[in-house]
């Protein structure tokens, strides 16, 4: 008696929908084949059945890959059965279907229909476009006449649906594959380990962000240009819980502020002229994780408001749109100059400043971390001297002391650049002096003492003269000369109080008395 699933249109249409449904949940290609067996042994009331793909290695053409009510010894068995019947499935691209398997003549000889008691089979092939990849086995060994030709659209149909998710699932392991790959090597890029010192300064920097990679606490990177702050923020997120999600980094100083606001938060088509269709901000494209904010400090006031509510509310609201979407990411934000010093010449929001550094990392210029120049230089070395260049092995004594010797005002950045060339220049084994093509000290570097200073007086002089190397700025200062800035504001005002306490006695700003 033929299995009542798929007798009429209904009852097939159904069978067929409740496969599709659990074909469409399998992500596995191991899934998709267990799937696709269990629901054809439901749908025919088949007792036993396998399905075979092609081989991946070894001299057969095709192996079973799952399997249903077979023992080792049965499906041992059945394969002079299953290889005669699939290698005629496969070859001719239709499938076969067998009544009475005792009484065909086909396949009634073989020794595993006598021995198993086979008495039906059903065989179709699986094909994806043109190419045969499989089969699907199914047989029975109590009933004969179990399949009949009634029930061929219905298993073509199951093969077809499970050949096309197969083909899926594939795909999306892997995309997983290529994803853990990327992501592997992404951390190793990315990870701590491109971090290159073992000053002082370094391993407090590295302290730190153990302490915050776990975390979705905002963070503010302060560090002079070419001191490495896109390389911490991508350490926290490739090292983080967020790695698996995007990573989306922007140059705030870069773009004018309407385009920079389009690009933050995204559009709504008809917005603004150009805006030819809904666009996601950066924001919503790293949803779950990570927006890193480049010179922060050049944002307008407009755009430092803006950024302040998706601080405070996790939502932001396309230029031209009313509604409002929700966003999960981690802020990480760079700047060259302090904060605190454009919070006080009013050109940053106080609030915004504390929304962004909760945990503040300050990156130190190479000139305050001269130990690990020469770490530095030989990390750079290794990573330009490849292919042609492989004979390039390391630097002459003299080159490692000019290059620790040089004050790097474009720090690592610079050092990074100038060893790529020496290797270049380089006709030997060894990087010389001359290779590294350093540019001359200003010949403001010098101090230039006069004789016969005290050394409170150096140190003033050497206070003052920085501090206008720096545009007055007070935090720069304190970061070349490697001390607090607390202690450059109380020594100005202790020499403010020196120069006022020598006034001559007895003038006044007015008349004489």
């Amino acid at each position: 008696m033929p299995a009542p699933a798929p007798d009429d249109a209904r009852s097939a249409l159904a069978a067929l929908s409740e496969i599709a449904a659990v074909l469409n949940s399998a992500r596995e290609p191991a899934a998709v084949l267990d799937a696709v067996l269990d629901a054809a042994l439901d749908a025919l009331g088949a007792e036993r059945g396998f399905v075979l793909l092609e081989a991946e290695a070894g001299d057969a053409p095709f192996e079973v890959r799952a399997s249903r009510n077979f023992t080792g010894d049965d499906l041992a068995g059945v394969r002079p059965l299953s290889t005669s019947v699939v290698q005629e499935v496969l070859r001719t691209g239709e499938p076969v279907l067998v009544y009475e398997a005792e009484a065909d003549e086909r396949y009634g000889g073989v020794e595993s229909v006598v021995l198993q008691h086979i008495q039906s089979i059903a065989c179709v092939p699986l094909r994806l476009r043109a190419r045969q990849i499989g089969a699907i086995y199914l047989d029975a060994v109590k009933t004969r006449g179990r399949f009949t030709r009634d029930h061929l659209p219905f298993l073509r149909a199951v093969a077809d649906q499970a050949a096309i998710a197969l083909e899926g699932a594939r795909r999306e392991a892997a995309l997983r594959e290529e994803n853990r790959r990327l992501l592997a090597e992404a951390r190793e890029r990315h990870g701590f380990a491109e971090i290159i010192g073992t000053s002082p300064a370094m391993e407090g920097l590295f302290e730190t962000m153990r302490r915050v990679i776990d975390t979705d606490a905002t963070v503010l990177i302060e560090g002079e240009t070419g001191t490495g702050k896109e390389l911490v923020a991508r350490a926290l997120h490739y090292e983080g819980p967020r790695a698996e999600h995007p990573f989306v980094a922007l140059f705030c100083g870069s773009l004018p502020d309407d385009l920079l606001e389009s690009e933050l938060f995204g559009h709504k088509k008809g917005s603004f002229t150009g805006a030819a269709a809904d666009k996601k901000g950066l924001f919503e494209a790293a949803d779950g994780g990570t927006v890193f904010l480049d010179e922060v400090g050049d944002l307008s006031p407009k755009l430092q408001t803006a950024l302040l509510r998706v601080l405070q509310t996790g939502e932001v609201r396309r230029v031209g749109d009313t509604a409002t979407r929700r966003v999960d990411v981690r802020v990480v934000s760079a700047t060259n100059r302090p904060l605190a010093d454009l919070v006080e010449d009013g050109s940053f929001r106080e609030d915004l400043m504390y929304r962004l550094n909760t945990i503040r990392v300050e990156l130190p210029p190479l000139r305050q971390r001269r130990a690990d120049v020469a770490l530095l230089a030989h990390h750079f070395l290794d990573r330009f001297a490849v292919g042609p260049r492989a004979r390039v092995e390391g630097f002459t004594p003299d080159a490692l002391d000019a290059l620790r010797r040089h004050r790097w005002p474009g720090n690592v950045r610079e050092l990074e650049g100038a060893v790529e060339r020496a290797v270049v220049l380089a006709r030997g084994a060894l990087v010389t002096v001359e290779d590294l093509r350093l540019p001359a000290a200003p010949a403001g570097d010098a101090l230039d003492l006069p004789p016969d200073l005290t050394m409170k007086e150096v140190e003033r002089l050497a206070v003052e003269r920085t501090l206008d190397a720096c545009d007055g700025n007070v935090s720069a200062t304190a970061r070349t000369l490697g001390v607090s800035r607390r202690w450059i504001q109380y020594r100005l005002k202790e020499w403010a109080a020196d120069d006022a306490g020598d006034a001559p006695a007895g003038t006044t700003d007015g008349a004489e008395a």
